[in-house]
């Protein structure tokens, strides 16, 4: 008996098919004609929304080229950087804004914590009422800390005291979702087995969440003081006082040796901030 093998015909491809392979590898599907002109209308494309953005902000050539003129002169003039014998001023107006920046997150830290607690979707199971808790802190989130100083400034008047406030209703909001985020993300049995035993939720949340939860808060609060160092700065420019308000004066009378003075000793200290922040919160997170 003889056996003749017969040819399966091709699989028909279907217009959805070819369009799924072709978002999933255009290179094999197209031809390189193909590619090509699409590149090319990728490139044109981002090209004129570009040129359209440029004009509208006003970045013509000749305005980048009469900015850097005016940079050059002003990197010349700031050097070598000269104190003229403010260098006690300077540092304590460097001490200053470190106190604003850790009073404000200090603030910010304790008005986040039961605000994260009730922000956590274990805490408050009513979806609807969690959506409005969260966004609410989204809200809140979208005012940077400059909005709030020249408010709280015109309230308060001049001084730290407005920027202080500034940092901590800026950070309340944001810390305040970070850990509603670690407190969803913990590991439930540790409290689960405290209510199973006859603890109160009290005991549960003292005793199962916060050693878990507490690390990484910790972490979350030291680079939020980080940030705020850097935001105490720039709410001085706007009368707050520390570093801010000196940097602004010495630009004002084009003192520009003077600012690099001040420039490179605060650089200094958030420098050190930043690796003393680093290596604590390397240890809290993984001992």
């Amino acid at each position: 008996m003889t056996t003749s093998a017969t040819l399966a015909a091709p699989p028909q491809v279907t217009a959805h098919q070819m369009q799924v392979a072709r978002a999933i590898a255009p290179h094999l599907v197209d031809t390189p004609l193909a590619v090509q002109i699409r590149r090319l209308a990728l490139w044109i494309g981002l090209s004129v929304i570009f040129v359209a953005l440029s004009i509208g902000v006003d970045m013509t050539p000749a305005t980048f080229a009469k900015g850097l003129s005016k940079l050059a002169d002003f990197m010349a003039n700031m050097f070598p950087p000269n104190a003229a014998g403010g260098e006690v001023r300077i540092l304590q107006a460097l001490a200053a804004t470190f106190a604003m920046a850790v009073a404000g997150t200090f603030l910010g830290v304790l008005g986040a914590l039961p605000l994260g607690l009730v922000g956590a979707k274990t805490f408050v199971a009513n979806p609807a009422l969690h959506f409005l808790i969260r966004r609410s802190f989204d809200v809140f989130r979208a005012i940077p800390a400059l909005v709030w100083a020249l408010i709280l400034i015109v309230a308060f008047g001049l001084g730290p005291f407005g920027g202080v406030i500034a940092l901590a209703l800026t950070d309340i909001p944001r810390l305040a979702k970070l850990y509603a985020e670690a407190i969803e993300n913990c590991d439930p049995r540790a409290q689960e087995g405290i209510r199973a035993t006859g603890g109160q939720r009290r005991a549960a949340i003292r005793f199962g969440l916060l050693p878990e939860v507490l690390p990484v808060m910790a972490s979350q609060s030291l680079y939020m003081l980080e940030s705020n160092f850097r935001n105490a700065a720039i709410l001085g420019i706007v009368g707050a006082g520390g570093i801010g308000f000196e940097l602004e004066e010495r630009i004002r009378i084009f003192a520009f040796d003077q600012v690099a003075w001040i420039v490179i000793a605060y650089v200094l200290c958030v420098m050190v901030l930043d690796l003393v922040s680093e290596k604590i919160r390397s240890r809290l997170v993984h001992g």
